[in-house]
């Protein structure tokens, strides 16, 4: 797929730009001696294992399925954004660790304006970089790109941080405010880490998209047919960026098989249309019952057992039942 390839580009280029910044970084701590900055650097070490780890994940996840992997290897971008989310959180428990250090043993500092020039512009470049990996992720759907776009933006906050706290410490003495910052900060880094982490096990545990889910049946439930009697024990696995969609369609019992099969084309061809192609759908059909005659909209329907009370509009909590709609 196209969108694939486009991925794997995006990721490249943030492999190269983490080493990039990790070099820079590198080079203002031996410039200044400042530990909140080797702190930085240390992190951008974070950035280019990250880097790597989702470039193999992009690659694998772009191979089609095969007969060891039916549903394809999108699983593995879950996989790589469980690793980035833990490692953003681990790089946050380690700057709160030295910058609590730093209150009991405070850095001696040279070149500070060299310093913070150097890493304010790897700041830009690790926000810009980031917030297109996030455009690009959201654009084809994927939670590992996502994931690091996020790392490199959670990055630039630590950074933005270690700035301030840097520029508070030149003005004003106060040592002890390179560490207030680079805790806050840190702070919000695990707090970002937590929450990659938690969409990939969601993810890998197959936990249900309740958005996706309420924005599917509320688009079916607007575009339903009339022979459409009712959709039941409606499923959507995630495989990275392709969703796997099982459900039933009772339709009347008199339908050929080339009848259902034509009404089934037509709701892989809505939700299709809505939802991109990025979609595999298995739908299986059911007859109806005479239970279903109140509910069927069909008025010239011959072997009505009952007459017509109501059409019971579809929800989640319906759609994704087992059972077959009946007053």
């Amino acid at each position: 797929m196209k969108s694939h390839f486009e991925n794997i580009r995006v990721q490249r280029y943030i492999v190269r730009v983490a080493i990039l910044l990790f070099i820079l970084k590198m080079v203002a701590w031996y410039l200044t001696q400042s530990v909140a900055i080797l702190t930085d650097g240390l992190e951008s070490i974070v950035n280019v294992v990250s880097g790597f780890v989702g470039l193999y994940s992009l690659r694998l996840a772009a191979i089609p399925r095969d007969r060891s992997h039916p549903y394809g290897h999108g699983k593995i971008e879950f996989i790589s954004a469980g690793i980035e989310g833990a490692l953003i959180s681990a790089a946050g428990i380690f700057i709160i660790y030295e910058a609590a250090r730093s209150f009991f043993v405070p850095p001696t500092l040279a070149k500070l304006d060299m310093g913070i020039i150097i890493i304010s512009i790897s700041a830009v470049i690790n926000y810009g970089f980031g917030l297109w990996a996030v455009r690009t992720g959201r654009k084809n759907n994927s939670l590992a790109l996502q994931a690091s776009g996020k790392h490199l933006q959670s990055d630039t906050y630590t950074t933005l941080g270690i700035i301030i706290g840097l520029l508070l410490l030149q003005y004003t003495g106060y040592m002890w405010l390179d560490g207030v910052v680079a805790i806050i900060f840190a702070l919000l880094i695990i707090y970002t880490g937590y929450k990659i982490l938690r969409s990939a096990i969601a993810g890998i545990m197959d936990e249900s998209d309740e958005k996706l889910l309420s924005e599917m049946v509320a688009c079916l439930q607007k575009h339903r047919d009339k022979n459409w009697i009712d959709l039941h024990n409606l499923r959507i696995i995630k495989y990275g960026s392709v969703l796997h969609i099982d459900c039933h369609i009772t339709l009347p019992w008199y339908f050929t098989v080339k009848q259902g099969h034509d009404e089934t084309d037509k709701l892989e061809a809505l939700i299709l249309d809505q939802f991109g192609s990025r979609i595999e759908l298995n739908i299986h059909t059911d007859y109806c019952h005479d239970f279903s005659c109140p509910l069927c909209t069909i008025e010239d329907c011959e072997v009505r057992k009952s007459p017509y009370q109501k059409q019971i509009e579809w929800t989640v909590e319906n759609v994704v039942s087992k059972e077959k709609h009946r007053m």
